[in-house]
Parts: structure tokens; sequence; C-alpha cells
């Protein structure tokens, strides 16, 4: 069978990161004329990117690997991404798997594609957390409208209940200059908006002596460009110098992802975390400040080892009094060589399952609150080309997302509209200014 009759599958789980680390591998079996396929699909190859974050996505993870040992098991299976770095003899116990890479090993899965086999038992690359150096570039091409661009891998906090560092090593990136050669390569292909991604992006510079300032003052010197959007940021990498940078500079948006995961002074010092409250309000006061209209989401995990009825209250309160746009919540799971697992008291699937709903009700209303109060305003919105109910989509500066009706010329350019009403919930209806 000649490579251009094969197949070959793609399964992803967990962060941006991980798309955009799928999106360049599928990269590797285009190169070598292997048609993609939908992972429902008959394919020689199933490729499965795998995340270990909580219990739930270890079982997406084998799940997604059985899934395709029975679409076709005569298929190369291949598992990679962080399930497969932290537990893979989990993996070896499936039956059918016949590759597995760390997860800083994906580059690597390009040099086996030509000469893979099935294996009695799975072949397995993996490389220590504390040897992990080797940082692979990623970028994810997906509608044409918009690209994932990773600038930086790795963590060095060590939180307490968080297993990244264990998983994708120490803080890495590559180059200002490759960085930006890469921004240049989507720019030529006519996408609009990049959206800066990484697992600690604001840790950019640690191994090449640089700093993440100065990368994104590179950034939207390229022509081409014409919106970047920074991922989640942690708040005490968030300098006052960046905050300002972004209110001056119009090609960066005016949409903030910062973790603040619990709003407990105490909690913060247990679970380890570089901030304190006082610190996280002072961050969002300095953007609103600045950017009035600024969308501003957070990361908030409940029911934390350790977390009293006492400490989620405290929590409580502070988001309530915080001018933000969203809550990204998850509930606690415990992880294997992590400090937290120790923590007493542990709090029971009910007290975590409340937890989470209280929070849900309040960011429901903080983002209602945040939708009502842009309605009536403009804005410039890049249009999208998924097609639903005749209806068309795309996003405003500040992460809004906006409904039109579908016009086919307005794919991938952005457009003056005016915010007339809502949609549903979360969408907002608009009209061309």
């Amino acid at each position: 069978m000649t490579n251009q009759t094969k197949k070959a599958a793609f399964y992803t789980l967990g962060c941006k990161l991980n798309f955009a680390e799928t999106s360049t591998i599928s990269r590797f079996f285009k190169s070598r004329g292997i048609n993609i396929v939908r992972f429902n699909e008959i394919a020689d190859f199933y490729l499965i990117n795998t995340c270990t974050v909580t219990s739930n996505a270890d079982k997406k993870s084998r799940n997604a690997i059985s899934r395709a040992i029975k679409l076709n098991p005569d298929a190369i299976i291949i598992v990679t991404g962080c399930y497969a770095q932290l537990k893979p003899e989990k993996i070896n116990e499936i039956t059918g798997v016949d590759y597995v890479f760390g997860a800083n090993n994906k580059y690597e899965i390009e040099k086996i594609i030509d000469s893979v086999e099935k294996k009695q038992y799975p072949d397995l690359l993996r490389t220590d957390h504390k040897e992990m150096k080797t940082f692979f570039p990623a970028l994810s091409k997906g509608d044409r409208t918009r690209a994932f661009l990773k600038v930086q891998d790795g963590c060095n906090n060590f939180c307490a209940y968080c297993t990244i560092p264990y998983a994708r090593g120490r803080s890495r990136n590559q180059s200002i200059k490759d960085t930006v050669a890469q921004a240049k390569s989507v720019a030529n292909e006519g996408i609009k908006e990049i959206i800066i991604s990484g697992v600690n992006i604001g840790d950019f510079g640690k191994s090449t002596n640089e700093n993440f300032f100065e990368l994104i003052n590179e950034l939207v010197k390229i022509d081409g460009i014409e919106r970047f959007r920074i991922g989640s940021i942690e708040p005490d990498l968030l300098s006052n110098e960046i905050i300002e940078f972004i209110a001056a500079e119009k090609k960066i948006m005016p949409h903030f992802h910062i973790p603040l995961q619990s709003g407990c002074d105490e909690m913060l010092k247990l679970i380890k975390r570089n901030y304190d409250t006082a610190l996280f309000r002072s961050k969002i006061t300095k953007i609103k400040s600045l950017i009035p209209h600024a969308f501003i989401g957070i990361d908030l995990i409940v029911g934390v080892n350790g977390e009293t009825e006492d400490y989620f209250n405290q929590t409580v309160e502070f988001v309530k009094s915080l001018d933000i746009s969203f809550i990204h919540h998850f509930q606690y799971s415990e992880r294997e060589n992590t400090r937290a697992i120790n923590f007493k008291p542990k709090p029971a699937p009910q007290q975590k399952q409340e937890r989470a709903k209280i929070i849900s009700e309040i960011s429901d209303l903080k983002h209602k609150e945040f939708l009502s109060s842009q309605i009536g305003k403009d804005f410039n919105v890049l249009f999208e080309s998924t097609k639903k109910n005749n209806k068309m989509f795309g996003f405003t500066e500040n992460y809004i997302k906006a409904e039109i009706d579908y016009n086919k010329s307005l794919i991938n350019t952005i457009r003056k509209v005016k915010t007339t009403g809502f949609s549903d919930k979360d969408t907002v209806t608009v009209e061309l200014v």
C-alpha cells in the first residue's frame, strides 16, 4: 500500500497547546502523502494526543484509545501527550497500542511514519521531565481565520495540585526570531488572528534570555496579522508594562485570561501560588482603569484538598467583588506525586459539586452583566466560515461571540458592527455599520 492510499485520524484531549501540537503532527503525515480523515472513520493510523489534568481526562484518553482500536484493530495506534508521559504503564495495559511517545517526544513521531509496524508490545519513547530541554514548535491553523501559535512549553512553578512540570518539564521556548518567523508564515496564508499559546506564556524567555514583553513588541510589527490574543497568563507575570502596552496597541485584543485558582490567601499559600489576592485585585483594577471594555476571564479550582468551608466562602466573596467577565472552573482531582494529595480536609465529591455550582452561578451572572454592558456599542468582528441555521459567527475585539445573517463575502474579514441584542445567553446579535 502506498502512502497516497493510506489514511490517518487524530484525536486530541486537553488544552489548546495539545491541539496546536496535533495540528503540527498531522502535517507530518500530510507531507508523506497520507490522507487525513475524521476520527470515526476507518484509518491506517490513529494518533491520540492525551491529557491527564484530571482523572476524568485520564478516562477520556483511555476511551479514545479503545475506540481507535475497535474502529480498526489492524491500524497503527500511536499515543502521545501528558497521559502518555505520566502513566505509560496504564497505556501498556491496553492491547493494540503500538507506539507511546512522551509529551516531549512528539517531534520524533515524524521519524517513524514510514517504518511503523504492528507491535506485540508498545514501543515506548519517553524523556524524564528533568531532561526535557527540547522545544517542539507547534501551530494550529484550523479554520483559516485564526491560528494558535505555541510560544512556550513547560512550567517551573510546581504548584501543589499540578502535574504539568512532570508532564511537560521546565519552562522553555524558542527564540523571538524563530517565533516571529513562524508567525510570518501564518500571515502568508491570509490568517488574520493569532492566539499566543503556551503552558506559562508569561515565563517566555527563560531559555533564551528574552522576555514576553519583548516578544509581543516584535509580533505586532508583522504585516498581515491584524489581531493577537494572549492566552492564559499568570497574575504575577502580567506586569503593568504589559497591561499598558496592550491598552495602547491596537493589534493586541483587550482580552485577558488570568488564573486565580483560589480567592483565599491562606489557600493560595498552601497550594504554592506566587501571588496573593491583593496583587490579583490590583491587576484587574489596572486593566479596567485603562481598558474598561476588556474581557477578563479567570480560572478557579474548587474542592482542592485543604479547602475548608471558610476558605471557599472567602473565595466566593472575593470573586463576587471582582470586575470580571467569566470564570472557568473545575473540580479538583487528586494527582499522584503532588503535595496536595496529602492535604486535609479532603472535600467530599458532593461538596465539590455544590461548590462548583455556586461558582458556575456567579460566572453566569458576571458574564450576563458584562455582555449586557456591551449592547448598543460598536466593535470590529472577525467573521468565521461556520454556518448554522443560516447564521454566521465571529468575535469582537473583547471576545464577545457575535451572530449575523450568513454572508459568504464576510468570511475571514474584519467588519465594523453594532451589537443589537442577544441570540442566546453567550451570543449577541450584530448589524454591519
